[in-house]
């Protein structure tokens, strides 16, 4: 009888069906290259048996056996709760008004939902003595093999009961070697990446900054299954990212039985989360994506679901521009401007923005870092004609125009800090202490929520043609607290849930006007933003050498048409070293070209060469924003970095190769390229420079020779570096 209920089950996941009238023993959640398998067990448990290749039809896990002995615990649960046989690390914690902390979830009913591309599981959960429900819901998208999942955990009793931990997502592995690929870093080096085998234990990446979350660690993973050693190319991997801007917590538990089980969601600490009688709380977005091709795959997996689904802009172009900052700083005038906006139409640029230190007045004009934040009236004495003279000049020039704000934030010395304080982050009795001379406000009080929302508004209105927002956050969280607030454990999660809500009340008025979401450079870059803004500044460090790591680091996970990547002035302004013009630009081709600088302090020459790569990277940024992006060699492994990224119908290609260490003359690197037809003949032609570092620039390769055999530009000194087209010979 078993054995018909499960071929019937497997009939219906075929058609797409509700199996709510039969006892389910398994589901397949599956994707074209990929199954997640979970079973229902005699105990009434949902389990996960499989994630990874497909293994057919889920019914041949019937019977399916372990051999965990119980006195280690239980098998893999989907989404495992604190109490009962189980004692690892929860996916859900709960503590019910009679004081019990045990939580046993049974399995009642699943529905499936099909549309041509997304297949929607959602199985509910159920204790049978608190009447806690839990609904897992898993989105499959089937021709990207992502698998994106989140909870919502419902109280089903009569009185309060209060979250301790609640996990968007749980997933478990075999056992076996297995090497974690996380990120580290800090202001100004962002995504460094960090790599090591799993060991017996649990090993945490977290963050408990409440915003700018993403400076240190990032919400984010690769995990090669089964191998002590990174391959683009070759083995299972698992990437997960979690879509969340505020705190966050992933666990790696390796138990007695080197099983792996990895928990991610929002970081419980300091986030206890009161449930009343029917109260639902519904969980981030945690997506994942299993690569049988290397983590190069597990990549672009990734970059296809998120330009596609995730990403507000959806791999639309962002125009090149001119950022004013580094150039300026807050020592400028309108004519200061109007020039900056003449030299960036000149070299071919398409958009200028203002950034900081246009607005306030009087005593607390914004003239530094520490005054003027709240104040957001134009500074009349520095720009008397106003942000619309400027913005029209932009559009006169044929550049769009953009406007820095960082609305969540209050300096000390402002008319808003005096006439709010009630407004501000702040512990009742404790220090209210300041960084950059400035407080955070306080997003889980509406009004606040209202004023932020305001900000966006009243600056948009100070001319019809501001067309790019630069939205700022340079401060973290400290002695949390709400004046609002009568649970202040819920702070955390109100308030990056209260963000979210301004962001969708801000795009359902103004859906055209693209946001970049800046934290001090890369202190929010996850998917939970890039729901709602077109691109992230990658790091405030625009120094090109550095920017090679943190690019390659940002883009393991995100999209290359959301990285922001600027040519800045030499001596570097953060690091202090001198890199050449091209370099420069060559590394910030791999992403979204902008220039923070003042143009004026270039010299003739190198504006002409300014004009030819703006002009260059015009020709084949559509291959940057929606191509697939392959990984040539990692600069963490050699003197070389080198990647590339390929149309879809492999007609075209660019490549972007960067000698990163000095090494002796006689050592030429090999490149061998991916992406292409090996029946198909392509001409490579290298870009931006009258001497090729390339002996066959300009011949004609069959795609058998360029993948197999490759190329070996002569990139033999720190600095060197090199663009090249590849085009299908026709």
């Amino acid at each position: 009888m078993k054995k018909i209920i499960a071929a019937f089950s497997c009939l219906l996941m075929v058609l797409g069906l509700s199996a709510n009238q039969v006892e389910p023993l398994f589901l397949n959640v599956a994707t074209d290259n990929s199954s997640l398998v979970l079973g229902v067990g005699q105990d009434g448990k949902l389990y996960i048996q499989h994630y990874g290749a497909p293994v057919g039809c889920e019914s041949q896990f019937e019977g399916y056996q372990t051999g965990r002995r119980v006195d280690y615990g239980t098998d893999d649960f989907a989404y495992p709760a604190r109490g009962g046989r189980y004692y690892n690390q929860p996916a859900l914690a709960v503590c019910y008004a009679d004081g019990d902390c045990n939580t046993e979830l049974t399995y009642v009913s699943h529905t499936i939902t099909q549309s041509p591309s997304v297949v929607k599981t959602e199985i509910l959960l159920r204790d049978v003595k608190t009447l806690l429900e839990v609904t897992l819901i898993y989105e499959a998208y089937q021709k990207e093999d992502v698998i994106v999942s989140h909870s919502v955990i419902k109280n089903g009793g009569k009185k309060r009961v209060y979250l301790d931990s609640y996990a968007s997502s749980s997933m478990a592995f075999p056992a076996g070697k297995h090497l974690l690929t996380h990120f580290y870093g800090s202001w100004a080096r962002e995504m460094q990446v960090a790599r090591e085998i799993l060991t017996p234990g649990v090993k945490t990446i977290q963050n408990r900054m409440g915003i700018r979350t993403t400076h240190t660690e990032n919400p984010s993973f690769l995990l090669s299954l089964h191998s002590d050693s990174w391959s683009e190319t070759q083995g299972e991997v698992v990437a997960g990212a979690l879509a969340w801007s505020g705190n966050y917590k992933l666990d790696f538990q390796m138990d007695e039985s080197q099983k792996l089980v990895v928990i991610a969601g929002i970081n419980p600490e300091a986030a206890r989360y009161p449930l009343d009688k029917g109260a639902e709380f519904e969980t981030p977005n945690m997506i994942w994506t299993w690569s049988g091709e290397g983590a190069g795959r597990a990549s672009r997996n990734l970059h296809d679901w998120s330009r596609r689904y995730q990403c507000y802009s959806q791999a639309e172009v962002v125009p090149t521009l001119l950022n004013s900052w580094e150039g300026a700083y807050f020592d400028f005038t309108t004519r200061t401007l109007t020039d900056m906006i003449d030299d960036a139409a000149d070299m071919g640029l398409e958009m200028f923005v203002l950034d900081d230190g246009w607005f306030a007045s009087g005593e607390f004009a914004r003239n530094d870092s520490r005054h003027g934040l709240g104040d957001w009236e134009v500074n009349a004495e520095k720009l008397p004609e106003g942000i619309d003279y400027i913005a029209d000049y932009a559009h006169q020039k044929g550049l769009k125009f953009g406007i820095w704000i960082e609305p969540e934030m209050v300096n000390k010395a402002s008319r808003l800090a005096q006439e709010h304080p009630e407004w501000i982050v702040q512990s009742k009795d404790r220090e209210l202490t300041t960084t950059r001379g400035q407080w955070v406000l306080d997003l889980t009080n509406p009004q606040v929520q209202d004023f932020v929302f305001g900000v966006f508004d009243r600056t948009m209105q100070l001319s019809d043609h501001i067309d790019y927002i630069k939205w700022d956050c340079n401060r973290h969280v400290e002695s949390f607290g709400s004046t609002y607030l009568k649970d202040q454990e819920r702070f955390y999660v109100d308030y990056t849930q209260a963000l979210y809500k301004i962001m969708r009340r801000i795009r359902a008025k103004y859906p055209e006007v693209i946001i970049q979401s800046c934290s001090s450079g890369g202190g929010r870059v996850d998917y939970g933003a890039l729901a709602y803004f077109d691109e992230v500044w990658t790091s405030d460090n625009t120094e090109a050498l550095s920017r090679v790591f943190i690019q390659y680091g940002t883009n393991l996970i995100y999209p290359a048409c959301v990285t922001g990547s600027h040519v800045s002035a030499v001596p570097s302004h953060q690091t202090g070293n001198m890199t050449p013009l091209k370099f420069r630009f060559d590394i910030a081709a791999a992403g979204r070209i902008g220039m923070e600088l003042q143009p004026k302090d270039l010299t003739a020459e190198e504006k002409v060469f300014a004009r030819q790569a703006i002009s260059s990277y015009k020709t084949y940024r559509d291959l940057v924003f929606s191509g697939d992006l392959y990984r040539l060699c990692s600069p963490y492994d050699g003197n070389h970095y080198a990647i590339m990224y390929a149309s879809k119908d492999k007609s075209r290609a660019v490549v972007m190769a960067y000698c990163i260490r000095y090494q002796a003359r006689t050592l030429k690197p090999y490149f061998r390229l991916q992406g292409l037809d090996p029946d198909k003949e392509y001409k490579i032609y290298e870009l931006n420079t009258e001497n090729s570092s390339f002996w066959g620039n300009g011949k004609v390769f069959s795609g058998k020779y360029l993948m197999n055999h490759g190329i070996n530009p002569a990139l033999l000194k720190l600095y060197d570096s090199a663009i090249f087209m590849i085009e299908e010979n026709k």
